[in-house]
């Protein structure tokens, strides 16, 4: 098993990370050639482009743990998963946390929330409870037991996060901030924590701001969701319109073959075939 860096050596050395998302392997591998230091597996990106279907949990935990392993597989790079809210009580959160680092997660995301999502007027908005006097122990009980010694980090969306005290590497998260106002009093709230914050773009509510101004409010890691589903969406939207028109591919707007070849590894799998080939030529 490949061994990443630990999370917390990521926000102490490469802060601010921004987090792409990966819905699937080749995306994941992507990232990586790009040359960004990490990545997160959210449901947003993963669920489309498993079923094409919009993250309204329609998925459960056996689903997306088996996307992710195949995801994580394809990337050397340290990852955050969004593990939802653990999907049940605290024997759910400590399976959750358990199987996800199992596969090689970095970070996990996990809500202390349960969040109710709405459709009414097209909204992909979530809509979270009020935390229950248990939040504390849920979200505790993911992290002493299953990952005492551990590397893995665990990001938190939680109003009850000052309370809880564990000797793995936490972080808090923010999201749906209308303002920089807000995004600031955010910062400056949890400046004795790693911070998070997701930008939605072309739809959320966060106003864009850049890694850096982030950073300087006091946000440790920025979280995409969308940026590279959307682009991908629209290339795609593309390249059918121009298929179904006659056009050619044009290079300026494509890889080819060999381009390809090199991101999938080719090499690698030819050079495996050769040489169980050459000693069973040998044999």
């Amino acid at each position: 098993m490949v061994r990443r860096l630990s999370w917390k050596s990521m926000i102490d050395h490469d802060a601010p990370l921004v987090l792409p998302s990966a819905g699937d392997a080749l995306t994941a591998r992507l990232i990586e050639r790009a040359g960004f230091p990490a990545y997160q597996i959210g449901g947003f990106a993963m669920v489309a482009a498993m079923h094409a279907v919009p993250d309204i949990d329609l998925e459960q935990f056996g689903e997306k743990h088996a996307r992710a392993r195949e995801i994580v597989e394809a990337s050397d790079l340290p990852v955050l998963i969004d593990g939802d809210d653990g999907y049940g009580d605290v024997k759910n959160v400590t399976r959750t946390v358990r199987s996800y680092e199992a596969i090689g997660a970095s970070a996990l995301f996990i809500e202390d929330q349960k969040a109710r999502r709405s459709l009414r007027r097209n909204s992909w908005s979530k809509r979270f409870a009020p935390p229950s006097r248990h939040a504390p122990t849920r979200i505790s009980s993911c992290l002493p037991a299953p990952m005492r010694g551990s590397r893995t980090g665990c990001a938190m969306r939680s109003s009850a996060a000052s309370a809880i005290s564990t000797p793995a590497p936490t972080v808090s998260t923010s999201r749906g901030r209308k303002s920089v106002e807000e995004l600031t009093q955010v910062g400056e709230a949890f400046r004795n924590v790693p911070l998070a914050t997701s930008i939605l773009e072309r739809g959320g509510k966060t106003p864009w701001q850049s890694p850096a101004e982030l950073h300087e409010m006091g946000y440790d890691m920025i979280l995409y969701p969308t940026t590279l589903l959307f682009r991908a969406v629209h290339a795609l939207q593309q390249a059918l319109d121009d298929l179904r028109q006659g056009k050619p591919l044009v290079p300026e707007a494509s890889v080819d073959l060999a381009g390809f070849g090199d991101i999938v590894r080719m090499s690698e799998w030819a050079g495996i075939e050769n040489r169980f080939m050459d000693q069973s030529h040998d044999a």
